[in-house]
């Protein structure tokens, strides 16, 4: 019997999952066995992260995730210009941003992702540091709704996520999320949360979490420090509290970087050994996060 048992048809409260970048930066063809190992742990959702400067074979990854019976999610993580940017102030980049992302979103439907997650309503390190103006919101909406017709067809779920001030300066919080959302006014367009973030932005987790609730679809999980979940400041009854409400599954995803093996970590800016072994950081996290989702709804996907 398999002792972590997929959910039926994605209809339990919570599903687990872990970021590629626990394990490494760039995805190949000789990465299959994380998948394994992910799954083994008790993970039945996987992200991938795509860029420029990332190379596989889609097919081999496709069958190897149906095998497993893994659902697979894809970020713009790695090598992406800063001029394909679908909300900059300059028209010729937001149009090249919409060109990348269609190029990333079709890559991912090849291998079967089901959603693109990510920040691409803007470009991490965009920092105007001015209050967004309309007219911004109003086409990086009118993007969005774009992106995310052009995603449905495909059969891809289009996911955006709030970030930091640190990391950007259009949507930071879930209520800017979801008024974003809001104005692009697209069936196909879905909220996710992360808790390391939320650290900075949000002054009550459980009341970010609900604001979302009719529109999310998952949590990126990680401590204030980006550590293994449990023991740090993230209020993890609050959050499961509210996520006990939603209206369909949850994805709960693990995500921090691989500090174990050379400078992948600190070019992300962890300077501190918090992941210096995957597959230890993923037992822990999901016995702790499945422990919380269990004292929400007394059951556990």
């Amino acid at each position: 019997m398999d002792p972590h048992p997929l959910p039926s048809a994605m209809t339990d409260k919570f599903c687990f999952g872990a970021h590629q970048f626990l394990w490494k930066s760039h995805w190949t063809d000789g990465d299959l066995g994380i998948l394994d190992a992910a799954r083994n742990a008790g993970c039945t959702i996987f992200e991938i992260s795509l860029g420029d400067d990332v190379k596989f074979n889609s097919g081999l990854l496709r069958r190897h995730a149906e095998n497993l019976g893994m659902e697979l999610t894809v970020g713009p993580g790695n090598a992406w210009p800063k001029n394909c940017n679908i909300s900059d102030d300059d028209p010729r980049h937001r149009q090249l941003g919409m060109a990348w992302h269609k190029k990333i979103i079709e890559w991912g439907a090849e291998f079967g992702a089901v959603a693109y997650c990510g920040s691409f309503y803007s470009h991490p390190g965009y920092l105007c540091c001015r209050r967004p103006p309309e007219e911004e919101l109003r086409w990086t909406a009118e993007n969005l709704h774009e992106l995310a017709e052009f995603a449905g067809r495909l059969g891809v779920r289009l996911v955006i996520e709030p970030m930091s001030r640190f990391r950007l300066h259009l949507v930071n919080t879930s209520v800017q999320a979801v008024k974003l959302v809001t104005l692009a006014d697209h069936a196909n367009l879905r909220i996710n949360l992360d808790t390391y973030h939320m650290i900075t932005e949000e002054r009550n987790y459980g009341a970010a979490v609900r604001h979302a609730l009719p529109i999310l679809w998952g949590i990126h999980a990680c401590e204030n420090d980006r550590g293994v979940p449990g023991g740090g400041l993230v209020p993890w009854s609050d959050v499961f509290g509210a996520l006990a409400d939603a209206p369909g599954c949850v994805r709960v995803m693990l995500e921090t970087y691989n500090t174990g093996s050379g400078d992948f970590g600190i070019s992300r800016g962890i300077f501190q050994d918090l992941c210096p072994d995957p597959d230890a950081f993923v037992r822990q996290g999901l016995a702790f996060l499945k422990g919380c989702a269990a004292s929400s709804v007394g059951h556990v996907a």
